[in-house]
């Protein structure tokens, strides 16, 4: 185990809230959660310097707070969660990549918008985001979710729900065409990157839950170009030739999960409930 798995092992709710005081504990949230500091506040400190304006409002959204063992401790703003000072330290939150695949088996790509504060102009997969601190994205109210936050098929609901919202926010795929018994949870995957190189001010620290859906060829979809520079559907071997072009750059986690599940997958699309599992993959 690494130094710094060690580190995010050995911090229990109770020191993530003690350490971080912006974050809202769960048991203080009643319905929409408040954090105890806008992510705007100390703006001063150059962090948003010469970023876009309406990405800059999207670092208010309140992401799920976990301790190592993926259990919510309570809400922190995207700008707290992806701040690389902070991750060093240890803090860790929740998210979901989405796999989307067509009817001819090929994979609906996207390339990250030149505005994106994290992982701009990067490829990646279908979409990729955290769910937020509330109650139908905690899976609480979400079909197939019950009162349990320690649940696992109580968070995959959870963050099925936020990869519909998510999926019409980034490419204007309608919910009809992204239900949410489409989604097949596989996995989770717990991860570190920073936001280019090591220098960086920004980064990412999460447990990612990886969602699969198969669509029809003919989805909607009408990509918001502040979120999304282009997309596009490959087959394994187009994505293979991707990787080849030294002029595409790549999300850190989208690589991860290509070097360890994806053509695995990719393989068994029929069968995919085959390598369905409970495990969280330290890929740190």
């Amino acid at each position: 185990m690494s130094t710094y798995a060690e580190l995010v092992k050995g911090l229990s709710g109770a020191d993530i809230l003690q350490k971080w005081p912006e974050i809202t504990p769960l048991k203080k949230i009643s319905g929409v959660p408040t954090s105890a500091g806008s992510s705007t506040e100390g703006s001063n400190d150059g962090l948003f310097e010469g970023h876009d304006e309406e990405q800059i409002k999207l670092m208010e959204e309140l992401c799920i707070i976990l301790d190592n063992d993926d259990k919510p401790v309570g809400a922190g703003t995207k700008k707290l969660c992806h701040i690389m000072d902070n991750i060093n330290e240890g803090l860790l939150h929740r998210a979901f990549s989405v796999f989307s695949f067509n009817e001819d088996g090929k994979l609906l790509l996207q390339q990250r918008a030149d505005e994106k504060i994290t992982f701009p102009s990067m490829w990646t997969n279908t979409c990729c985001s955290h769910p937020l601190c509330v109650s139908s994205e905690l899976g609480i109210t979400a079909p197939e979710g019950t009162n349990d936050l320690n649940d696992l098929d109580t968070a995959i609901a959870g963050a099925k729900v936020a990869a519909q919202r998510k999926l019409e926010h980034e490419l204007g795929i309608p919910i009809k065409d992204s239900p949410f018994e489409a989604f097949q949870y596989l996995t989770r995957i717990h991860y570190k990157s920073a936001s280019g190189d090591e220098t960086s001010k920004w980064g990412e620290h999460e447990i990612d839950y990886i969602l699969i859906i198969r669509t029809p060829n003919d989805i909607t979809i009408d990509a918001n170009y502040n979120e999304v520079k282009d997309y596009r559907y490959v087959s394994q071997e187009e994505l293979k030739a991707m990787f080849e072009d030294d002029k595409l750059v790549f999300t850190p986690w989208f690589k991860l999960i290509c070097q360890t599940f994806l053509f695995k997958w990719w393989n068994n699309l029929d069968n995919l409930a085959e390598n369905k599992d409970d495990i969280i993959h330290r890929l740190l």
